[in-house]
């Protein structure tokens, strides 16, 4: 059932369905995307038939100037194809049992109305990138408390996604590249060093040693009990898949490939002769334990008190009003807290760039990714980050704060930082 005209019921059912996306959780803090989903709407209700055009979008939903030229700015075609890969991911997830779909086809920007047909609806994802069957993991291009048998399930689940991320999202990130839609200039500014060079970045996700199997329970290994042969290390979070999804889809868009493998199969000649993107902790992304690291936000375990053996971000070096460390829900509760470090360091050969984006959980990993993959949360980064002599970020150490809901990251913030280091 599309939308023609605007009549008061259907108008009525069909802008609560805009509030019910609004106040979704994949929408959630995407206050621009919110906005703008609202003006197509009920421009699409008040207007059937009449199309938008850029600078209307931009003067009037993002405040641009009057002299706003859509051949040089590109702000409205990323916000529209944030908004699409949005609506995808609520109807894949939150949205499976909604009965009016709601949908802006690409190449317009006028919002469709549409009655779910019988069965679910699956709405691809816009983008990823092809995984090699090879065990090396060839070019391509949310952590619950931890009960065995429930992080087994979704270990396994992770793995499936990955492949089914990066295998449909290939040929749209390939098709965006051939559009030459220009990246957001503060992707193209933090992303700098990662692109000047002419192979393509590794981006090493963590995969933790466990033993058992899925179907039975999985727990970490333990040197102290656990034979090496009993080790399955071909396991990663759901942070972790989500991570390098969105990686791929922001190195689409500055019209880059990236080159993808887990952490057990890294060499250390590969650190030496490559930009790399480490995804996850040193807890489990094990190669980080044997490279420059990050100095003044460390990942360690409590050693005592009531959190004893959790994971923590230890902080170095505290300036006045910072806390010594920083640590998330304790893994017996419900995670609704986390903390995350985005790291630019010098890598074993100085010439090449080490970005470390980790969590204490897989949830917080993936906020880590999402926060430097969003143009938002970019801005805000770079104007408190220090630049060399040709334009290519100095190395830096953040911790984020993050809000977690129903195991989604929902918001993160800034809560110390170290940069210009040498």
């Amino acid at each position: 059932m599309s939308v023609t005209r605007a009549q008061s019921p259907e108008r009525e059912r069909c802008l609560g369905q805009i509030d019910k996306l609004v106040n979704s959780q994949v929408l959630h803090g995407s206050e621009s995307l919110c906005k703008l989903l609202r003006y197509l709407a009920e421009h699409a209700l008040d207007h059937p038939g009449s199309s938008l055009k850029e600078y209307q979008i931009a003067t009037e939903v993002f405040g641009r100037p009057h002299d706003f030229d859509p051949q040089h700015d590109s702000t409205i075609r990323v916000q529209a194809g944030r908004l699409r890969l949005k609506l995808a991911e609520y109807y894949n997830t939150e949205g499976t049992e909604d009965n009016l779909v709601v949908e802006v086809p690409k190449g317009t920007y006028v919002v469709s109305f549409h009655q779910r047909a019988a069965g679910p609806v699956k709405v691809r994802p816009a983008s990823g990138r092809e995984l090699d069957k090879d065990v090396t993991e060839r070019r391509v291009p949310r952590q619950w408390p931890m009960v065995p048998v429930i992080l087994s399930v979704l270990l396994a689940v992770a793995i499936a996604t990955v492949a089914l991320l990066l295998v449909n999202g290939n040929a749209a990130g390939r098709q965006a590249a051939k559009g030459s839609e220009p990246a957001p200039a503060a992707f193209s500014a933090f992303w700098k060093g990662f692109l000047v060079e002419p192979e393509e970045p590794w981006v090493i996700f963590s995969n933790g040693a466990f033993v058992g199997r899925p179907e039975t329970g999985m727990r970490y290994f333990d040197s102290a009990r656990d034979s090496r042969d009993a080790i399955l290390d071909h396991y990663t979070g759901v942070g972790e898949v989500l991570a390098v999804h969105a990686l791929d889809r922001t190195f689409g868009l500055l019209q880059r490939q990236i080159r993808v493998k887990r952490g057990s199969l890294l060499s250390l000649d590969d650190v030496k002769n490559n930009d790399m993107i480490f995804v996850g902790s040193p807890a489990e992304n094990l190669t980080l334990r044997e490279i420059p690291n990050s100095q003044d936000f460390v990942f360690r375990r409590l050693e005592v008190g009531p959190r004893k053996g959790d994971l923590s971000i230890t902080n170095v070096h505290p300036q006045s009003g910072e806390a010594e460390y920083w640590v998330g829900s304790p893994s017996h509760a419900v995670l609704s807290e986390d903390y995350s470090v985005i790291a630019l360091v010098r890598g074993l050969n100085p010439a090449k760039s080490v970005l470390i984006l980790a969590g204490t959980t897989t949830i917080g990993t993936q906020a880590a990714v999402e926060y430097v993959c969003q143009q938002d949360s970019l801005e805000e980064l770079l104007r408190r980050l220090p630049v060399d002599d040709t334009g290519v970020l100095k190395p830096f150490e953040v911790v984020l704060r993050v809000k977690v809901t129903r195991g989604v990251p929902v918001e993160s913030e800034i809560v110390a930082l170290r940069s210009g280091k040498p």
